[in-house]
């Protein structure tokens, strides 16, 4: 049998690495945490308030059908329990003249994080952000069933195993959630990629830099806008919301549709990643109208919402009107009508063609 000989410096170095290969993995799987991207405007009502689904679809000039989205289902996966969530997409439904979406008639159906019925606890602002959600989904895709994904908590881990499930149970995905971007963080895109379903991602309410899952390439990134009208009330114009999400990624490369877009490298990203990929309204003052009976900072009733947790409901559910998937060679092929918005910064400016406030613009048509 042969002595091991080893000297103290060995010793020390053999000792860094066993205690630096458990720091490391500790590193890599440390927890990630999720916010919800809205902002409300003003107190809650008895009355609506915020702009109403006819008005959203006359500005972008969006399928006006009651029946638009029909044979296709959005899943909205957000964090916490909503207990009144059918309750308010029934009296949204009512108030603006949409079809009931209901467990009862097979368009509604909530689950948790696995697809069961064992709900998460309640938490009034995610109980908030899936009242936009679901209502917002449901007023652009009225045809379209929605299936409400409730994860236990909003680590990541949860959102993701929700995810897990949303996707295979729908094909349009929509994620008002988000946090700030992290090295590993290419390590969760496979959550995001299922054969014939697109996912949507809010890219945040706090300007630059990028957040993720927004910088993820296999999702599509939301960006939003401001919507100016005529004291009349006429739609005027569209601008960059200073509020909007977005910047080059610190970790994601950018797609090669991305890539080849000729305004792309304007942008400055080089080849990484950048977002927002599109936009919608999302500042507050031009926010939507949503309605919400599980009191939020001690109010319930109609609010006005902004943030990009609006534009990215919004465009799944145009998304599932098209019937087609909506992947990054989709946004930056010719199939989408945009309107390209030049003006507004939220921390870089917008500009003709691509840029981090709004992407490519916002969907008209």
């Amino acid at each position: 049998m042969t002595k091991l000989r080893t000297s103290g410096a060995t010793l020390l170095a053999l000792a860094v690495v066993a205690l630096s290969v458990p720091m490391a993995a500790a590193a890599s799987s440390r927890e990630h945490y999720a916010h919800h991207p809205f902002r409300v405007h003003g107190n809650a009502s008895i009355a609506p308030k915020g702009l109403s689904p006819a008005v959203i679809k006359s500005v972008y000039r969006f399928p006006t059908s009651l029946t638009a989205g029909a044979g296709k289902t959005i899943a909205i996966v957000d964090a916490y329990n909503d207990p009144t969530a059918e309750a308010d997409l029934a009296t949204f439904s009512r108030q603006y003249g949409l079809p009931a979406c209901t467990t009862a008639n097979g368009c509604f159906k909530k689950v948790n994080q696995t697809g069961g019925t064992s709900y998460p606890t309640t938490n009034a602002g995610w109980a908030l952000e899936i009242s936009l959600d679901v209502q917002w989904a449901h007023a652009i895709a009225p045809g379209a069933k929605i299936l409400l994904v409730e994860a236990r908590t909003s680590s990541f881990s949860n959102l993701l195993a929700g995810e897990d499930y949303a996707k295979t149970h729908a094909q349009y995905v929509s994620n008002s959630w988000g946090g700030s971007e992290f090295s590993s963080e290419s390590s969760f895109d496979g959550h995001f990629v299922q054969t014939g379903v697109s996912f949507f991602v809010a890219s945040g309410d706090a300007g630059t830099p990028a957040e993720y899952p927004s910088a993820s390439p296999k999702v599509i990134s939301v960006g939003g806008t401001t919507l100016h009208f005529t004291s009349a009330g006429a739609f005027q114009s569209e601008s960059g919301w200073g509020g909007s999400g977005g910047g080059c990624s610190l970790y994601e490369t950018a797609t090669a549709a991305q890539r080849a877009l000729s305004t792309f490298a304007q942008a400055g990203c080089g080849t990484k990643r950048g977002t927002p990929d599109v936009s919608l309204d999302a500042d507050p003052a031009s926010g939507v109208s949503v309605y919400d009976s599980t009191k939020y900072q001690g109010r319930s009733g109609w609010f006005q919402v902004g943030g990009t947790s609006a534009s990215c409901p919004m465009w799944a559910a145009r998304s599932a009107d098209q019937g087609v998937v909506v992947d990054s060679a989709y946004v930056y092929g010719n199939s989408i009508a945009f309107r390209d918005v030049t003006s507004g910064n939220n921390g870089t400016p917008a500009r003709a063609g691509y840029d981090l406030v709004t992407g490519r613009g916002s969907w008209i048509g």
